[in-house]
Parts: structure tokens; sequence; C-alpha cells
């Protein structure tokens, strides 16, 4: 822990994480009114909270560390979408493949593009078995908030800002330099999904596109999770 939260007990600590379901929630709420509208940028907003320009917080480490607790972990057993009203496509889609991505056998792939809070355009790639074992879904399924990208996921762009962040997940590496474009390799059977929407399916992804009354844009990229010995995909 850093010197500068010596003075935090660590009750107060794990009050703050569980208090907010997500580690982008923890960082609104140290947002004010007055900064937001000057800035005009959720995420920058974030950003500047996070980098300890209003006082100091949690790391995203520290908030993550303390994140999983037995709580969370008893998810696995009783699943988030259980007993909900789902009438819109997508949460459909997501409670369908809920179980499988909680024990391993798929690996999904997320990309959302819509309009944040501040009424931009963002999109971005969300790994959905990672989003699972670092937070409570039963407020996505009961519709209570939106599942969105977040500059921490595996791609986030914002449109107006034209801000771009990457990011590896446990289950998927994050590679940006191929004639392709952006494609993601799973860390454990070492197979790529190509993002070219006119790719052939494979025996082992596959890709959706999902109708919604919630987003602009919703696609889900399913991956059936393999363990090999292949060779990592080649740099060129």
């Amino acid at each position: 822990m850093r010197d500068n939260m010596t003075d935090d007990s660590a009750d107060s600590l794990n009050d703050v994480v569980t208090q907010f379901t997500s580690y982008e929630d923890f960082l609104d709420s140290k947002i004010t009114a007055s900064a937001l509208y000057y800035l005009e940028d959720e995420e920058l907003a974030r950003q500047l909270v996070e980098l300890g320009q209003w006082g100091t917080v949690l790391t995203r480490e520290e908030f993550q560390s303390r994140k999983v607790s037995p709580s969370l972990r008893n998810q696995h057993r009783t699943l988030a979408s259980a007993g909900k009203e789902l009438k819109d496509n997508f949460l459909k889609a997501l409670a369908e493949r809920e179980e499988n991505n909680r024990n391993g056998i798929l690996t999904s792939i997320i990309f959302i593009r819509d309009r944040n809070a501040g009424v931009q355009e963002v999109s971005g790639y969300i790994d959905y078995a990672h989003r699972l074992q670092t937070e409570d879904f039963e407020a996505y399924f009961s519709g209570k908030k939106r599942l969105m990208p977040r500059r921490s996921d595996l791609s986030f762009y914002n449109w107006r800002t034209q801000m771009s962040t990457s990011h590896s997940s446990p289950n998927y590496e994050v590679i940006t330099d191929q004639p392709s474009g952006l494609v993601f390799q799973n860390k454990t059977d070492r197979k790529v999904l190509e993002l070219n929407p006119w790719a052939a399916s494979s025996d082992n992804w596959s890709r959706s596109e999902v109708k919604s009354d919630l987003y602009v844009q919703v696609v889900i990229y399913d991956h059936k999770t393999r363990s090999t010995t292949l060779t990592p995909y080649p740099a060129q």
C-alpha cells in the first residue's frame, strides 16, 4: 500500500470496494458535476481522478485485489442472470453465455458501439469472462446499469476525442501490429480471433450480430477454449 494511504484502515478500504461494483464506479463517485461540465468528457475526468489530480485514490490494482471477495466467487454457484426478466436480445444473449463463460467452456468477446453519459460515441471490445470475474453482473441483468466498454477493456475508442486504448486481459493478448488490423489471441490455446466481419467462422469461434434496443451495435464473438501447444501468432 502506498505511504500516503496509511491513515486509511483496512476496514474503510474494504468498505470502498464493497460499495462500488467496479473501479469505474469508484472513480465516478469522485467526479463533481462542475468538473464534468467543464471537461465535457467522462473518460478524461475518470483518468484525472485515477492519476490523483483531485486527491489520493485507490489504484486500480488495489481496488481489484480487494474486490475478489467470497461474495464474488460465490457468483459461480448462482448465476447473476438467474430469475431475471430479460426483454432485450442482448441481455438474453449474455444470459445464454454466462455459465459457460464462468466455467471456462467459452471466452466470449463483446463488441459494443453506443453513446456514453456525455453523449459521445464510443466503442470497444470487452472480455466477458474477465468482467464476470471482477464485477457483479446482477445490476446489468436487472437493468439498473448498462454494460459499456471502458478504457481498461481489450479495446476502447472515443469517436469524439479520438482517444484509443487497448489492454490485454487474463484470457486474451491484444495484437495491434498485424496487416489484418487489430486481433485477439487466446492465451489458453493460442487461437487468433480476427475481427473482419467477412472472415469465415471456424470450429473454435463464431461471430454473432445481436439486434438490441439498448445499443447502436452489438457483436459477440464466442471462442471455444482448447488447450494446445500451438505456437504464438507470428509477428510480421
